[in-house]
């Protein structure tokens, strides 16, 4: 019998051998394969050998099934799950279904990789997530000792493709103003929702959840304690936390202010006639039978027609989110107010995001450098006898106008 600790691409194992019967088991930290080593000892002596069994091995699309179960449904948002489901649907179960999961090898997760990009169908983005996809359910499969190392990993540079990465589309302040006026005039019940996705970078998701006691509209348009919080999101039917996982606070504009206030009153009127003290747990923008409003209905009911009628080129809801961000920078804020404005996890994602969307906005500054460190050339022209020397200023010629001598 023997039990023995060794590392092995840069991970700890505990192989053992007992009567021609061998295992190997990965073990995180070298202390601890150590001590699962002493372990496993005491058990062989003692004539317990179920540490020798062989586990049943199960295809990817078994342990795929399992790990959406037993992990992402129970620990991710539901839209990551779902997320997650659609990847394995659509591209992974497809490639690996039928394999035995401790038999999908690295060469072949690269093979796959490599299809997917020359295929041009699919964005570097996508790609990457079907890589992540893979990686989280191998690492999985490591902890519950099926596999001994992840295929899927660092094998980033395999995503890379040809089709350009997706950049933010903006509208100018112009167009955003042709887009509320199309909405007062074919759907002037959704004005107010446009409008607050326009001046609060609000997602679709957190602008269905809103509720009244969200908003605090302060004394009054001079009172700068005025925001809204934002503190959930609707996502496949349910309400769940925002997308960075905490609430930010969003300042309200005097605009936004103004037409809230208008549609706050006359729900506190309605609720006051039906016996109802209080709407601070009403939504604000709820379907017309006062359940959460419907994103797809909202979109394809009265947002791609507003934006039809505004003459615009066909955008996303989300742009909406995307034009508060680029309006922002444009006047002026700094990026550190606007990450936190749109609840970014870092600001490198507010540059990534936002700062193509304002070329040579800030061409002015390079342009001050020239008015402090270049001199201007005078107006007066040069005199008889001067010339413009290297340095731009005149240079006096002795004896001009007398023939030279020789």
């Amino acid at each position: 019998m023997s039990v023995k600790v060794r590392k092995r691409n840069g991970a700890w194992w505990v192989f053992i051998c007992y009567h021609g019967r061998r295992k190997a088991k990965r073990v995180g930290t070298r202390e601890a394969a150590e001590r699962v080593k002493r372990e496993i000892e005491a058990r062989l002596a003692l004539g317990d050998l179920q540490i020798l069994a062989e586990k049943k091995s199960v295809t990817f699309t078994e342990y795929a099934n399992r790990w959406l179960r037993e992990h992402a449904e129970v620990h991710c948002k539901p839209s990551t799950a779902a997320s997650y489901r659609q990847l394995l649907r659509l591209y992974v179960t497809p490639e690996f279904g039928t394999t035995r999961v401790d038999e999908v090898s690295r060469d072949r997760v690269k093979e796959f990789l490599s299809r997917l990009v020359s295929a041009g169908k699919l964005s570097r983005n996508t790609i990457r997530l079907v890589l992540c996809t893979l990686r989280v359910i191998f690492n999985h499969a490591i902890d519950d000792g099926l596999v001994g190392q992840n295929p899927a990993a660092r094998l980033g540079r395999f995503t890379k493709t040809e089709r350009p990465q997706f950049q933010a589309t903006a509208l100018t302040h112009g167009e955003a103003e042709l887009l509320l006026d199309a909405a007062k005039e074919i759907c002037p019940e959704y004005y107010p929702l446009f409008l607050t996705a326009l001046r609060a970078g609000l997602r679709r998701g957190e602008v269905v959840s809103l509720k009244w006691g969200d908003i605090q509209f302060g004394e009054s348009e001079d009172d700068k304690n005025r925001y809204i919080l934002v503190q959930r999101n609707h996502a496949e039917g349910q309400f769940t936390t925002p997308k960075s996982r905490k609430s930010r606070r969003v300042d309200l504009s005097k605009e936004l202010r103004r037409t809230l206030l208008k549609v706050r009153d006359k729900r506190l009127l309605d609720a006051f006639l039906k016996g109802q003290a209080s709407i601070a747990g009403d939504l604000v923008f709820p379907s017309k039978v006062g359940t959460v409003l419907n994103p797809a209905n909202l979109i394809h009911y009265h947002f791609l027609p507003t934006v039809e009628k505004a003459g615009l080129r066909r955008i996303r809801f989300h742009d909406l989110r995307h034009t508060f961000g680029s309006l922002l920078i444009q006047q002026g804020a700094s990026l550190a107010y606007v990450k936190e404005q749109m609840g970014h996890s870092s600001i490198q994602i507010t540059v990534d995001t936002y700062g193509h969307l304002i070329p040579g906005a800030d061409i002015a500054w390079v342009d001050k450098l020239d008015s402090e460190t270049s001199r201007q050339l005078s107006a007066t022209q040069a005199q008889p006898g001067e010339s413009i020397g290297d340095d731009g200023f005149p240079e006096v010629i002795e004896n001009a106008g007398e023939p030279r001598r020789t």
